[in-house]
């Protein structure tokens, strides 16, 4: 069995998830097909403290982009939909077939989503939907929804139609500028060449799926890799147990640790980027795998106490060539406009070049956001360095 490094295996994640790609002097929707093309999916994610989920990963690999090129991609081109893949993401529409076996198992789950789903019920909002043509939730209502501070306060109608969504019987048509999601049936939103095509069995489609994971890790865990499209159980067992009887995946042993390599993975002998990583970039998804590769306990705290959190509500990873040296805790202040720094810690890796390289990549996300400076506050260890 081949025994790699814990550098050389870095270097791997790095070039499978695009970061030794050369960045363009101006982004396009075919260096953003380049992007999908390495990490197959983007999570998508209400918060917004700093910038949305799904735009962050782009920036972190081709600089200053218009997130406007991802609408143009997914609801005027239709190259891509939305649906649960790691959680809920943007895929390329060619990966519809393959996890129509989630939307048949979400069918069979109704207890899971808090109400008891009424064949009428989810009958008469189809048909709304059909008959009215495409809606959000709130032009459903029969009456304002009644909120009690939870983000989980979904209503009946809500609930509703994100079942139907999850078994895809509806699909996003767009999104508003408040990005709220407006429903409509899939058959008159996906391509119907995509549609068309045949469905795959469970393990057939978990074993492309494992496939593309393999792809987009270079080399990972028996964990990471069903964790990048939230595979579990016996039918991904036997799916990984079938790519390596078949050399598609060739077990290897990372710093001690045994891992699958994928054996078109790139072997480049270094990796210079910066990037900063928010807590839904997939380089750092299974955080496991981030802990064994680059040695830190990345947690995302925002839903931790204020008073619990150890680094800040909002914290991204500044990637420094190979290794992540410090972490920041970001805020968009649209009304003064500042990027503020909350907090900035060091990493065991942060070296003298550190806190300037981070300053620069700051002042470039700044200027990206439409941000006029960036304002550094005297939290964390780092931060002095920073001002």
């Amino acid at each position: 069995m081949e025994r790699l490094s814990t550098q050389q295996a870095r270097r791997i994640a790095l070039a499978a998830q695009g970061f030794n790609d050369p960045a363009p002097a101006a982004v396009t929707a075919r260096h953003l097909r380049r992007v999908l093309a390495r990490t197959q999916l983007l999570q998508i994610d209400s918060v917004n403290v700093f910038a949305r989920a799904h735009v962050m990963p782009v920036y972190a690999r081709l600089g200053a982009w218009d997130p406007a090129l991802l609408d143009t991609l997914a609801f005027r081109r239709r190259e891509l939909f939305e649906f649960w893949g790691h959680e809920a993401s943007y895929l390329p529409v060619g990966l519809h077939p393959l996890l129509r076996w989630r939307m048949a198992r979400n069918e069979s789950r109704v207890a899971r989503w808090g109400f008891q789903a009424d064949d009428a019920f989810l009958d008469e909002l189809l048909k709304r939907v059909e008959d009215g043509g495409p809606t959000g939730a709130g032009a459903l209502r029969d009456a304002p929804r009644t909120r009690n501070g939870s983000m989980w306060d979904w209503d009946h109608i809500k609930v509703g139609l994100e079942f139907l969504f999850s078994i895809g019987r509806l699909t996003t048509r767009h999104r508003t500028p408040g990005f709220e999601r407006i429903y409509d049936l899939t058959e008159r939103v996906l391509p119907a060449a995509v549609l068309d095509q045949p469905t795959p069995t469970p393990l057939e489609a978990q074993r492309e799926l494992l496939r593309l994971s393999a792809r987009a890790h270079g080399v990972a865990s028996a964990r990471a890799l069903k964790d990048y499209f939230r595979l579990r159980g016996p039918v991904s067992d036997q799916a990984l147990r079938d790519l390596v009887d078949a050399h598609e995946l060739v077990p290897v042993e990372v710093a001690g640790e045994k891992a699958y390599l994928d054996p078109s993975a790139a072997r480049p002998r270094w990796v210079r980027r910066h990037a900063l990583l928010s807590p839904f970039d997939p380089l750092v998804w299974e955080r496991t795998r981030t802990e064994r590769l680059w040695g830190i306990d990345y947690r995302i705290e925002i839903y931790t106490p204020a008073a619990k959190r150890k680094y800040g509500y909002y914290c991204l990873l500044f990637l420094e060539d190979e290794a992540v040296r410090a972490r920041v805790d970001l805020k968009s202040d649209r009304k003064e406009s500042a990027l503020r720094v909350m907090a900035a810690w060091r990493e065991p890796e942060t070296r003298p070049s550190t806190a300037g390289a981070l300053r620069a990549e700051l002042e470039r996300a700044a200027a990206w956001q439409g941000l006029e400076r960036v304002v550094v506050e005297r939290r964390g260890d780092l931060a002095a360095e920073l001002l």
